[in-house]
């Protein structure tokens, strides 16, 4: 119970310290039942555990209660009781007090060196030390006088009231009226402890930043070459295969959609061997090997190639190396982005080294480009290309020929094709094959002058021959991407 009541009467003693000092004009204040008016003086209670001591006026001598936290410590005076403090003893004019019961009362420790007669009473944060006939005190290390010595009675050491209030901060008056000692004490509110400060939040360690991952090249241009192996068929190679000398080119650049594009072709061939020469030329009509033959002429028996003429005769040479070519620029705008896929319009070239005429005109198709940009992959590629009128004209230029002078316009519808893969590598370079070629299909032939000025030439001439051309072939190259 007691320490309920020491609990109860905390909260009240920071409301009645607040007030304290108007206790000294006389006013009553209700002390656990007991009315006491307080004498004048002031009190402060001290922080840091020294109380600046109060002015108790002068109390009488001998005994006197101790009224402790509102409740009586000792009720009858003349009476010792066990676990009961003795009264306060007033002499003098100065109040002593039971310093190991009111010490106890107040959270200390008391122990007695009866060698060195020296009680020491402990507690966190005060200490006091005495010794009994001596007018000093150590209080927290510091020696402080003392109005009146420690002294024994009745089997008691007895200290100044002074030792409380200035050690341990308790709050001590007398009451004249009553004739009692009013000792209030709140320990003091322990510091808190301050929280653990807590360990310092590592810094996050960031993984090491990749290095930025370089921006692929975007390529928009190409140039390749290859190698070809085929078959030519015209009027003077029955499906001759080609002899090592034929090539393929081309480039080109991407712009958005729109692209550009150059093509060349070549086909190398050897005429075909398909008689030999004869005794008399008197029954070719329309021939003179000596003049249309570019060895000159030829011996009976010697191996030839005969061909048919334009101006429907039929004729024979020498054995030669046949080359065909064609070129076209193509102008392309890609309708189909996902396949690479153009529509294109395109103007060709076809040439010979056989005396034909050389072939132009306007052409158009479609065309899947190589895809530049994957930097290791397969793809493919293709394109088809008709050209509907090519033309080109023809003189003869033999005076023996009935039709010399004469002039000829010639019309083809040409079709080029091509399909192919090709493998690019991360490095600008690719490789690449496929399968290409084109057929030359002769429309018409027309006269464009007519002088009939050879041996029984009329006007109009005999009615004039075209020929199907075809080159076809399989190819390899290696291409360079910019």
């Amino acid at each position: 119970m007691k320490k309920l009541h020491v609990a109860a009467f905390a909260a009240a003693l920071l409301f009645a310290a607040g007030i304290a000092p108007s206790f000294a004009d006389g006013s009553a204040v209700n002390v656990a039942g007991v009315n006491a008016a307080v004498a004048s003086g002031t009190a402060t209670m001290a922080t840091s555990g020294t109380q600046i001591a109060a002015d108790f006026g002068s109390p009488p001598s001998g005994e006197i209660p101790i009224l402790y936290n509102d409740h009586h410590v000792y009720a009858n005076p003349s009476i010792l009781k066990q676990n009961r403090t003795l009264a306060a003893l007033v002499k003098n004019g100065v109040i002593l007090v039971p310093l190991r019961s009111m010490f106890e009362e107040m959270g200390a420790t008391v122990s007695y060196d009866g060698a060195s007669k020296t009680a020491t009473a402990q507690k966190p944060g005060a200490s006091v030390q005495v010794t009994l006939g001596k007018s000093e005190a150590v209080i927290n290390g510091e020696s402080r006088p003392l109005d009146v010595p420690p002294e024994i009675y009745k089997g008691v050491l007895l200290v100044p009231v002074r030792v409380m209030s200035e050690a341990l901060g308790a709050y001590v008056q007398w009451v004249p009226d009553r004739r009692i000692t009013v000792v209030r004490y709140i320990p003091p509110t322990p510091v808190p402890t301050p929280p653990p400060t807590p360990p310092p939040t590592p810094v996050p360690t960031l993984p090491p930043t990749p290095p930025p991952t370089p921006k692929p090249i975007a390529y928009h241009g190409w140039a390749q070459a290859d190698y070809r192996w085929g078959k030519v068929y015209n009027e003077y190679a029955a499906g001759q295969t080609d002899i090592g000398q034929s090539y393929g080119a081309n480039g080109g650049y991407e712009a958005g959609d729109w692209a550009f594009k150059v093509d060349w072709v070549q086909d190398t061939y050897n005429t075909t061997v398909n008689g030999v020469v004869p005794q008399s030329v008197s029954g070719i009509p329309i021939c003179r090997p000596s003049i249309q033959s570019s060895g000159g002429a030829q011996p009976a028996g010697s191996p030839t190639t005969y061909f048919n003429t334009i101006d429907g005769g039929t004729c024979f040479t020498q054995p030669f190396k046949g080359r065909d070519a064609n070129i076209d620029g193509r102008i392309e705008y890609r309708i189909w982005k996902a396949a690479n896929l153009y529509l294109l319009g395109a103007y060709g070239q076809e040439s010979y080294n056989s005396g034909f005429p050389n072939l132009r005109g306007w052409g158009g198709g479609l065309e899947i480009l190589p895809n530049l940009n994957p930097h290791n992959g397969l793809a493919w590629y293709g394109s088809a290309l008709d050209f509907p009128s090519n033309q080109g004209n023809y003189s003869v230029n033999d005076p023996n020929s009935p039709n010399f002078g004469n002039t000829y316009r010639l019309q083809y519808n040409i079709v080029k094709y091509d399909v192919g893969l090709d493998y690019t590598f991360a490095a600008p370079f690719y490789i690449f094959g496929g399968f290409g070629g084109d057929n030359q299909h002769g429309n018409s032939v027309t006269v464009v002058t007519c002088n009939g000025l050879g041996p029984g030439g009329t006007c109009p001439p005999n009615p004039a021959t075209v020929f199907g051309h075809t080159h076809s072939a399989f190819y390899a190259g290696l291409g360079l991407k910019f």
